[in-house]
């Protein structure tokens, strides 16, 4: 029976040396993270919502601007107002937004069930008469799925730089007019003292008996 016992352990042994040669023998597959392939697949679906956006806005394209943001959206522009949904469509058609290019690029983007927070960068070119204005910043979207579609609730923009083709350099101008009227016994330093003696000079000779 011992001999038997002796046998099975030397037996189970060998099995686990074996099996442990070939597994370190086998190679290994390097795939990315799950968190990292997420993301970028997160990102890569919301930048297709931001280039939808941007076309809605430089095409003036009522429609597809309307399938982009909620009944809900209240937008913070980089200027600090606030704007609603049918105002952000009623500046499709204003006279004095012009937009010629306008691109977001998204960051990040976090998916948190049914809402979605995705920040980055744009850059806004519009016409200013015969100037042409550029506009940087960052910004902040919230969006809501709501019927398998996204839909923006909140927008914040943040102004970064903004450059203007026709800048008017300002330069100070130079007084033409005399000297400031000097009052005197003022007190004016080391040099306080020296009005005083000449002034008390003038008035002795005055004074002086003819």
């Amino acid at each position: 029976m011992k001999h038997l016992f002796n046998r099975i352990s030397l037996s189970f042994l060998a099995f686990c040396a074996a099996a442990g040669t070939a597994f370190a023998q086998s190679p290994v597959a390097v795939t990315p993270t799950t968190a990292n392939a997420s993301q970028s697949a997160e990102i890569k679906e919301m930048q297709k919502l931001e280039d939808q956006w941007s076309d809605a806005i430089v095409k003036r394209d009522q429609y597809g601007l309307e399938l982009l943001l909620s009944p809900l959206y209240v937008g913070i522009g980089a200027n600090g107002e606030v704007s609603t949904r049918n105002q952000q469509i009623a500046l499709l058609f204003s006279k004095s937004v012009d937009p010629l290019t306008m691109e977001q690029r998204v960051i990040s983007a976090r998916l948190l069930g049914d809402v979605a927070v995705v920040n980055g960068t744009y850059i806004t070119r519009r016409k200013n008469g015969s100037n042409t204005l550029e506009e940087r910043g960052i910004f902040t979207h919230v969006f809501q799925k709501v019927r398998s579609n996204w839909l923006c609730i909140n927008s914040q923009r943040t102004l970064v730089a903004e450059d203007s083709g026709g800048k008017q350099k300002t330069t100070a101008k130079k007084s033409n007019a005399e000297l400031p009227f000097h009052v005197p016994f003022l007190f004016k330093g080391s040099e306080s003292t020296k009005p005083q003696q000449n002034d008390a000079q003038a008035a002795s000779q005055q004074q002086a008996p003819q």
